[in-house]
């Protein structure tokens, strides 16, 4: 199953509504870089408000999306981190001190926006 990736302005938004598999995860990854390429975003919003628990696969490629995303010149912000997710997150030692987050999707646009005018 695809994770869909929409197009607002010159950002992309992503709203991750099912559970992850390791294989959703993976095709997510290329999806979004594939996007990021042809789009020319500048920033994406990926709300996790729907993900009640991660493992440490997901966890690792989550972290690699966000490093691959700032590689190609696009900001991420992280939007909706429910608690064990972010239990998970430091549990497994990935540490995201320079990602933007905000608590829903709206906020998050904001923070993109602020995060992109510095």
């Amino acid at each position: 199953m695809r994770i869909p990736i929409l197009k607002l302005h010159n950002y992309l938004l992503i709203s991750i509504q099912i559970d992850l598999d390791d294989q959703t995860a993976i095709q997510f990854q290329e999806d979004l870089l594939k996007k990021i390429h042809e789009s020319g975003a500048t920033g994406v919003v990926i709300d996790l408000t729907s993900v009640d628990i991660i493992d440490s696969f997901i966890a690792k490629v989550l972290g690699d999306v966000v490093t691959m995303s700032d590689l190609m010149g696009a900001k991420v912000v992280l939007t909706g981190i429910q608690p064990a997710v972010a239990m998970t997150l430091i549990d497994l030692g990935i540490h995201m001190q320079d990602v933007p987050t905000a608590l829903d999707l709206e906020q998050g646009l904001i923070k993109l926006r602020q995060e992109l005018e510095e």
